[in-house]
């Protein structure tokens, strides 16, 4: 799958509607299976809740959209959750609204903002991000190397993740398939050829405001 938004984390947060309670919890998945067994857990976590209303993508192109109203009238709850997920434009993620009834009728427009709302409130906790893919690669430097390249990488955008300390600086940076031979053709001209560089796994990570999230 090409780069795309999803939550960085676990998420949650709760809101009092007309003395309604209303949690909201999302977490990003990578299969359907997660999305299932993480309902489940909340449905457990909340056994004696009036509702917990639940809705999902997955894939790329969100060939796999699913909600449930789980016992509110139809359109009210389940689907006003999976459209903030899709205006978001977010995949791979799963979100329930529980909801503790305080005995005040909401209606179904009361509804669907109530809902609509604590799937916001969940996936905000849970913090958007743009989901990255990007190769993890290392090299070593000479000390009296480091400011220099340091500043170069910083300069052509480059993102470091970690500085190792040993008789030589090892960096690790983060870097996009389509920039790994510009960051090649820079450490050869810094270090006069002498950087050995190695590149490890492609994987996703979270990237918010141009900075990496751990």
């Amino acid at each position: 799958m090409s780069n795309y938004k999803s939550i960085h984390q676990y998420g949650r947060d709760e809101i009092i509607i007309n003395k309604s309670k209303f949690i909201g919890t999302a977490i990003p998945i990578n299969s359907e299976e997660e999305a299932l067994e993480f309902i489940n857990e909340i449905k457990k976590e909340y056994k004696d809740a009036t509702h917990n209303v639940y809705a999902y993508t997955l894939e790329e192109n969100m060939n796999i959209q699913r909600f449930s109203d789980d016992g509110e009238p139809s359109g009210t709850a389940g689907m006003p959750a999976l459209n903030v997920i899709t205006q978001e434009n977010l995949r791979n993620v799963v979100v329930v609204v529980t909801r503790y009834f305080g005995g005040v009728m909401l209606g179904a427009g009361g509804l669907i903002r109530a809902y609509t709302k604590g799937a916001k409130i969940a996936l905000n906790s849970g913090i958007i991000v743009d989901k990255n893919l990007f190769y993890e690669v290392s090299f070593k430097i000479d000390y009296t190397l480091l400011g220099k390249i340091d500043n170069e990488l910083t300069t052509n955008n480059f993102l470091i993740i970690d500085k190792i300390y040993e008789e030589s600086v090892i960096l690790k940076l983060i870097v996009k398939d389509d920039d790994i031979v510009r960051l090649k053709n820079l450490l050869m001209e810094l270090t006069s050829g002498q950087a050995e560089i190695n590149i490890g796994k492609a994987d996703y990570f979270s990237i918010k405001d141009g900075k990496v999230l751990k």
